[in-house]
């Protein structure tokens, strides 16, 4: 039988010598081969189930069925199904088939063997669509709420290290539990849908619960008043939040592990005249961070993009509102250049994700680590490359300018429309023209747009108005090629009747050069800047939604949404 390195160098062409060092790292760390190659993000987790199907001799299914029958899983808990990765899909007189993720966890056959009292046919499949039915299929159960609380509750008590300041909630009066299952639902709801946020929020009569799916907020469900009080109570409890404290705004963290994923909540309570206010932004710890190649870029970008995070020295900004992926773009380039003969440290408010290698060091202004006190200090360690979660103020914004004239590779986020305000706001802050000029070697703004569901979108023939209401340069963006198909949202099951299921980014790409910093010099305005960058070869954050929109990725009303703030010129 030959063994999971050698079916991925033979049969999917794999580097040895990337089998080598993930075996190199086996033997330090333990684990599983196939995981520490799929961190290292050498293969993909298609791949690896591939492999491991060859490895033991089973069949192979890239994807599941949908239609499976949720009452085929009522003898099956639902921890248990995520606890093994495994899920049964199809019974028939004599044999159920069953999808697995790991095919070394047989002994979960004979488990399902015992409940079902037939013959098991064993398939293997990528992990995230095991999760992903598992998810769905329990969902649909008839019996689900009552699966959830006792399941979510089991998988809050797990006697682990990594959840051990997870603290459940016991009522000694059973009228608790059905707040407790409540609370279980949102967070088990919020996580299978993908929510970023979950709201709670008070009103005069009634308490209205929204998730903010994709960047936008939809009600979810409306709970009644005299509910409110425990709601919040359990919520603040699981947050170790001063449960007795209504009037003063508090902040907390939850961490758990719900459908499967390890979950990140940062919890923000807030008095209002109906009562505290509730936010939860929820970040999923098990997300693979992105490939620059992953960001969206066109070919260009990507060059552009590369260039400037190899740069011996120098700031490089990313701006946008809050929630526009800016993170996320740091992340990818500091993943980019993560490497052994290169000493990075960042500075952020909060880590979002644990990046091996790199020095993360968290933001506390109860102790006076600010950005500015926190820049200060990396620059005692010597460091390559820094990444500031937020240039904010005139210190930080100095020490930064500072850091990059002696050496360092900076990267940061400042908050600003459109690329080449970002320079005016540095120069607004105090620093100078010449020192701004000087030290900025690129700014990239962006926004997340919603990506079409690809199950129902809908052809159609955009109008010339509505060509014109994106007040793009048509002869640049379309090649003077005006586009004869355009696509917009529909809906359907797969995307819960939103018509988009997703989001990526689009960007705005300012290359600071020798003809724009001369005009730095001289303090001209935003769009005068912005203007020459655009002679240069610059596409705007509009330009490059349309392009978006001419791959059929997004649709017009999508990309007029997010780039609002952005001044249609004409041509």
């Amino acid at each position: 039988m030959p063994l999971i390195g050698e079916i991925l160098t033979g049969k999917f062409n794999v580097d040895p010598s990337k089998i080598d060092l993930a075996l190199r790292m086996q033997l330090e760390r333990g684990g599983l081969l196939g995981e520490i190659l799929l961190s290292q993000k050498i293969i993909d987790e298609v791949t690896l189930a591939e492999a491991l199907a060859i490895r033991f001799g089973l069949p192979f299914m890239k994807e599941l069925p949908s239609n499976i029958d949720g009452d085929l899983v009522a003898d099956l808990p639902m921890s248990y199904a995520n606890a093994h990765q495994i899920i049964p899909f199809k019974l028939e007189d004599n044999l159920v088939r069953v999808a697995m993720a790991n095919p070394l966890k047989a002994n979960s056959l004979d488990d399902v063997r015992t409940i079902f009292g037939v013959m098991v046919v064993p398939y293997v499949a990528p992990q995230s669509q095991v999760q992903a039915m598992i998810n769905l299929v329990y969902s649909a159960a008839k019996n689900v709420n009552d699966q959830l609380g006792d399941d979510a509750l089991d998988e809050y008590q797990q006697e682990t290290d990594e959840f051990a300041d997870i603290t459940d909630l016991v009522a000694d009066d059973a009228s608790d539990e059905p707040i407790i299952k409540f609370v279980n639902n949102l967070l088990f709801r919020a996580v299978k849908e993908h929510a970023s946020d979950i709201h709670i929020e008070p009103m005069e009569r009634e308490v209205v619960v929204r998730y903010r799916v994709d960047g936008v907020l939809y009600e979810v469900t409306r709970i009644p008043k005299a509910a409110q009080s425990r709601t919040i109570s359990r919520v603040k409890i699981m947050g170790n939040l001063n449960i007795a404290e209504k009037r003063v705004p508090q902040d907390g963290r939850i961490r758990i592990k719900i459908a499967g994923k390890d979950v990140d909540i940062r919890l923000s309570t807030l008095p209002t005249s109906h009562g505290e206010r509730v936010v939860m932004r929820l970040l999923d710890r098990s997300t693979v961070l992105l490939d620059v190649t992953d960001l969206g870029f066109d070919e260009r970008k990507l060059k552009d993009f590369n260039t400037l995070i190899h740069q011996p020295h120098g700031i490089m900004l990313v701006t946008g509102p809050t929630g526009s992926g800016k993170t996320t773009t740091l992340y990818a380039a500091l993943s980019k250049l993560n490497s052994p003969d290169r000493n990075i440290i960042t500075i952020e408010d909060p880590v979002e994700y644990q990046l091996p290698g790199i020095g993360q060091i968290h933001v506390n202004s109860k102790i006076n680590m600010t950005f500015a006190a926190g820049l200060r200090s990396i620059l005692r360690q010597d460091p390559d490359v820094i990444m500031v979660g937020e240039i904010r103020d005139f210190e930080t914004a100095e020490i930064a300018v500072q850091a990059s004239l002696t050496g360092h590779l900076v990267l940061s986020t400042i908050h600003t429309n459109d690329a080449s305000s970002s320079i005016t706001r540095m120069v607004d802050m105090g620093v100078e023209p010449f020192l701004v000029g000087s030290s900025v070697i690129g700014i990239m703004a962006q926004r997340l747009v919603r990506r079409l569901c690809s199950h129902c979108k809908e052809p159609y023939r955009p109008t010339d108005e509505e060509i014109n209401e994106l007040g793009a340069r048509q002869e640049t963006v379309f090649n003077n090629e005006r586009p004869d198909t355009f696509y917009r949202a529909a809906g359907c099951i797969h995307c819960n009747e939103r018509g988009y299921s997703g989001r990526s980014a689009i960007f705005e790409l300012l290359m600071v050069n020798d003809a724009l910093r001369q005009m730095i010099l001289t303090n001209s305005n935003a769009t005068v800047l912005k203007r020459k960058a655009m002679e240069n070869g610059m596409f705007t954050l509009r330009e490059d939604g349309v392009r978006n929109i001419y791959q059929g990725a997004t649709s017009v009303d999508e990309v007029i949404r997010v780039t609002q703030d952005e001044a249609i010129a004409e041509w």
